[in-house]
């Protein structure tokens, strides 16, 4: 049988951040245990280190295609079989134009369909919902794109609570910080005069600087580090996770880690309120409010403070946030979406699903 070949249409930048690029890299590295040949197709700057992950797995790097036609022209001359569509800024007409040149089509979604007539759509939100959509829909928790790295280092239980007298703490918001939420959080975190080791995880220079500036106080230490590729230990290791309520959260989820989420943009508020309201992680606000200026901004980072005082005082309420988190997403959601794909194309591909079996780690990401 010939190999499968699939193409992956997404981008990433300092603006666009990485959470596409990250979910689609993690179903590349499924595909690509499968034997199959996968290539990208998009813009990757001003992030040295995504370019890499691609690099590291062999994966080839072809300019984006914007328009319709130019979409289907570039699967007709890579002979893809499947076409993976992760862009909010992409003419919504490219799925059905690539869908009725044969390519088997999957949207990636994060609750608007913008229109697109795919194959399957792909929503791993939780709790997510569409009314008819023209082809397969794959929602919920059970779908989370997660990479190699991140599901190896998923723990076989939920960690149990762990009193820790200066808690480590580790926060990130993405690839990029793209809205300089850092410093923001790292003020609140400071603010709760909790003794902590504070991890930041820093892209750029301008949020580096900033947080040069902040003035830990008595039992506080913050440690700036670049993006890396030992996050997923980093996680591990943190007794609490400040991020942003982006993909990042199912990656913490799958990992156990006990959690507290910011919005930051507002293709995260659906998302964001459904995961507090579950209890899965803990709620911190917007981003917008919690930098605001004023009578309203120092309300919301007090109430902010509050949250995070209670949980870096409370290992209970840590092990309470990290045994539903780990409960909510089992790692196995990628081996999910390949074999929904691969069962559409003319003669489906072996080996049968991975779900219950092992995953294939390869070399370790971010």
């Amino acid at each position: 049988m010939s190999t499968v070949r699939v193409g992956v249409r997404c981008d990433a930048g300092p603006t666009r951040g990485v959470g596409h690029l990250v979910r689609c890299l993690a179903l590349a590295e499924e595909f690509l245990a499968r034997g199959a040949r996968v290539e990208f197709f998009g813009t990757v700057e001003g992030v040295g280190w995504a370019r890499r992950q691609l690099a590291d797995r062999g994966v080839p790097l072809h300019p984006g295609p914007e328009r319709p036609e130019d979409l289907v022209a570039a699967a007709r001359r890579h002979d893809l079989d499947v076409l993976v569509l992760d862009s909010y800024e992409l003419d919504p007409a490219g799925a059905g134009a690539l869908r009725a040149a044969g390519v088997v089509t999957l949207a990636v979604v994060d609750g608007d369909t913008r229109g697109q007539d795919a194959d399957v759509y792909l929503d791993q939100n939780l709790g997510a919902t569409h009314g008819a959509l023209p082809g397969r829909l794959l929602a919920g928790t059970a779908y989370p794109l997660l990479r190699d790295a991140v599901v190896a280092a998923r723990p076989a239980a939920p960690r149990p609570p762990t009193p820790a007298g200066r808690p480590r703490v580790l926060a990130f918001f993405g690839g990029t910080d793209a809205f300089g939420a850092a410093p923001v959080l790292a003020r609140v975190l400071l603010a709760t005069g909790h003794p902590m080791d504070l991890t930041v995880v820093v892209g750029r220079a301008d949020v580096e600087a900033e947080l040069a500036a902040l003035i830990p106080g008595r039992g506080q230490a913050l440690r700036p580090i670049p993006p890396t590729d030992d996050l997923p230990a980093l996680i591990t290791a943190a007794d609490l996770v400040v991020s942003a309520a982006g993909t990042s959260t199912w990656e913490l989820c799958c990992l156990g880690a006990p959690a507290a989420l910011v919005c930051v943009v507002d293709n995260q508020r659906e998302s964001y309120h459904r995961v507090v309201a579950e209890g899965i992680v803990a709620g911190l606000g917007e981003l917008p409010a919690l930098a605001a200026a004023g009578l309203p901004g120092r309300a919301a980072r007090a109430d902010a403070a509050r949250t995070l005082r209670a949980l870096l005082a409370s290992p209970e309420r840590r092990a309470a946030l990290a045994a539903r988190a780990w409960s909510t997403v089992d790692g196995h959601g990628r081996s999910r979406v390949a074999d929904t794909l691969l069962a559409l194309l003319p003669s489906p591909p072996t080996p049968p699903s991975r779900v219950d079996q092992e995953v294939c780690v390869r070399k370790p990401a971010w």
